[in-house]
């Protein structure tokens, strides 16, 4: 098996996975930004036996100084997810609307609480229907998970530890769109611009539509930004949303310790001490 079929699976495989005796645990996680919230999709339709999780009250904690889609406390992530039927060991895909972030949000937060058989279905909704495969809006038959949450099964950096990384101990990637990285522009939170040091790699540049290119090309594209070696990576974008599907593009590049900053520039500018850089990336021509 590829590092990329451990990640990621195809609308095909996964149903005739699904027609196995003992098939996958499916959870729907769709999700926006801003607008309805994802539970009115899954109730038009959805994958059948799929179970709803909402990434705002399940996988994430409370917005606040923490940012806006923090770490989940643990004992109330691990009930979200036995309620949806996560078991111990078993099987786990996890799918959204189509652009891969929220599920790639969760795909993360399920391994990061030790739960490593996690999938991304590969295009997400769209995908499983442009397949012409069966979509159900009956709710399911969940029977109660006996997941157990043990955080910290992937790294995780707090502030500090990212000012450290983009300060030359390693790369930070910034994934927003570069008039936000510039400062340019600043729709959501309070303070424009980067942390210093980092790097700016727009997601578009790395995943199209919610699917990955090659792995050749992850590589290349995260080397253009001085992924290299073994130096430490990291990725941050507004809220930890976005940078933990750059996370898994990183594990699809063969990263696997690819570290993610959860709180994001939403829990950098909580704290008016901490510097903020506007502009181009930083000269690393002599580094």
């Amino acid at each position: 098996m590829s590092a990329t079929d451990d990640l990621l699976v195809e609308a095909e495989r996964l149903a005739a996975e699904l027609d196995a005796i003992d098939p996958p645990t499916l959870l729907d996680v769709r999700w926006r930004l801003a607008g309805p919230p994802g539970r009115d999709d899954y109730r038009k339709g959805h994958l059948p036996g799929a179970a709803y999780v909402d990434l705002d009250t399940a996988l994430c904690g409370a917005p606040g100084p923490a940012g806006r889609h923090p770490l989940p406390d643990p004992a109330e992530l691990e009930a979200a997810l036995r309620a949806a039927g996560v078991r111990a060991g078993h099987p786990v895909v996890v799918y959204d609307g189509g652009d891969g972030m929220s599920a790639a949000r969760a795909w993360w937060t399920l391994r990061w609480a030790g739960h490593r058989s996690v999938r991304l279905l590969h295009g997400g909704f769209p995908a499983w229907t442009a397949a012409g495969l069966p979509v159900s809006i009956d709710p399911p038959v969940v029977a109660q998970g006996d997941v157990t949450v043990r955080p910290g099964a992937l790294p995780v950096l707090d502030a500090a530890d990212a000012a450290r990384l983009a300060a030359g101990d390693g790369v930070l990637i910034d994934v927003r769109a570069a008039p936000r990285y510039r400062g340019e522009h600043e729709p959501i939170d309070p303070v424009a611009g980067h942390i210093p040091g980092a790097v700016n790699l727009p997601a578009p540049e790395y995943v199209t539509e919610g699917r990955f290119p090659t792995v050749e090309a992850l590589r290349d594209r995260f080397a253009a930004v001085g992924v290299t070696g073994e130096a430490p990576v990291a990725a941050y974008c507004g809220s930890g949303v976005t940078a933990a599907q750059a996370v898994l593009a990183l594990h699809l590049a063969g990263r696997a310790d690819a570290a993610l900053y959860v709180g994001s520039w939403s829990h950098w500018v909580a704290d008016p001490d901490r510097p903020v850089a506007t502009g181009p990336e930083p000269d690393r021509s002599d580094a």
